[in-house]
């Protein structure tokens, strides 16, 4: 069962004083106080391993492979209604932003698909974003330009979460923190 961070913790005003230092200070990014907050509460989302794997399919089984979370998000397939696909390509682009910045040694493990994976991953992120900046109804009208600008800007966003795991690595001391 995944535990609630409170708005409070710590953790929280820490991950968005290092977005926030990686997109505008590092990065000189503007206007991204929205898509800042968002990062943030996708990193307290995933610190946890439930956070990361949070999709399930109809029999509670967790879905952890790309291929099968596309097909999850596909009403064609096995989404059953438009909002289960607009939540499984928000997870999708936010575990290929996660995976793509912070971590790319792992995103072989998420799908073996031929090519570059970081390029394969900002693909199909910028794509699964784009879906659901399209849900521009309520209850989601207000969520649309955080996620169209994630779409357009994942490279950027994707660069700099790259730029918070250098700020970690220079912090502890060493590779990384072992994912």
């Amino acid at each position: 069962m995944k535990r609630e961070i409170s708005e409070r913790h710590p953790i929280r005003e820490f991950f968005s004083e290092s977005i926030q230092a990686s997109l505008r200070d590092c990065l000189g990014l503007r206007d991204t106080e929205a898509v800042e907050l968002y990062l943030a509460a996708m990193l307290v989302d995933f610190v946890s391993f439930e956070g990361i794997f949070a999709i399930r399919d109809a029999s509670g089984r967790s879905v952890q492979s790309l291929p099968e979370l596309l097909a999850e998000g596909d009403v064609r397939l096995r989404a059953d209604s438009f909002a289960r696909e607009r939540e499984v390509h928000r997870h999708i682009g936010d575990l290929l932003l996660f995976w793509s910045g912070l971590y790319p040694e792992f995103l072989p493990r998420l799908a073996a698909v031929p090519g570059d994976p970081v390029e394969q991953a900002v693909r199909q992120g910028s794509l699964s974003y784009h879906v659901v900046s399209t849900f521009e109804h309520s209850p989601y009208g207000e969520q649309a330009g955080t996620f169209r600008k994630l779409s357009v800007h994942f490279d950027e966003y994707r660069t700099g979460l790259s730029l918070l795991r250098a700020s970690f690595d220079r912090v502890s001391g060493s590779e990384g923190f072992g994912a």
